[in-house]
């Protein structure tokens, strides 16, 4: 934690700066499967603006430290998903983007991974068929909480779960249609 005096100077530890620069200077690479990778890209793009959070996607993994896999995996496309992962510096974070992504989706199916994290560790899974943007920023917000809790290989707290903002909640109904349902 970093303390200022009223001389204007400021003390903290080494470990508090490293972590400040890791959760403010994220560079994911993308990984783009399906129609997730679509509202990845409308996270990218102008109207939200990951720039101003440090985030600047990258095309090489090996200049990456986020690794966001968006869409389904298939199992013909894990080995190389696994490579990518490989390839990148440590410290290395995951963002899981989506139903398909975190648990398989609507595809229950031999030729599908039911779970990224099934071949990768997984840091945070973002919800959604497609997540909107703003579901997306969530995640790296919640890695950026993360990152903080994070010195030298120990967690100091569990980041609890919270409800994600969705683009639609589902509107209760009040009263009964005219047919009776």
């Amino acid at each position: 934690m970093a303390v200022k005096h009223n001389n204007g100077i400021i003390l903290t530890t080494v470990e508090e700066v490293l972590s400040w620069g890791r959760r403010n200077s994220l560079w994911p690479a993308s990984v783009g499967l399906a129609c997730c990778a679509i509202e990845m890209m409308h996270t990218a793009a102008s109207r939200f603006d990951t720039d101003r959070l440090g985030i600047i996607f990258r095309g090489s993994p090996r200049q990456s430290d986020v690794l966001i896999v968006a869409g389904t995996v298939v199992n013909k496309v894990a080995p190389m998903l696994k490579l990518i992962y490989d390839q990148m510096p440590d410290p290395k974070w995951v963002i899981a983007m989506g139903g398909c992504s975190s648990a398989g989706g609507p595809f229950p199916t031999y030729a599908t991974l039911q779970g990224v994290d099934r071949i990768i560790p997984v840091d945070v899974y973002v919800p959604g068929c497609p997540p909107t943007p703003q579901a997306l920023l969530w995640g790296i917000l919640e890695l950026q909480k993360k990152i903080k809790a994070k010195k030298e290989g120990k967690v100091w707290e569990e980041i609890p779960v919270r409800e994600v903002p969705t683009a639609s909640q589902p509107i209760p109904i009040k009263e009964k249609s005219p047919l009776g349902f």
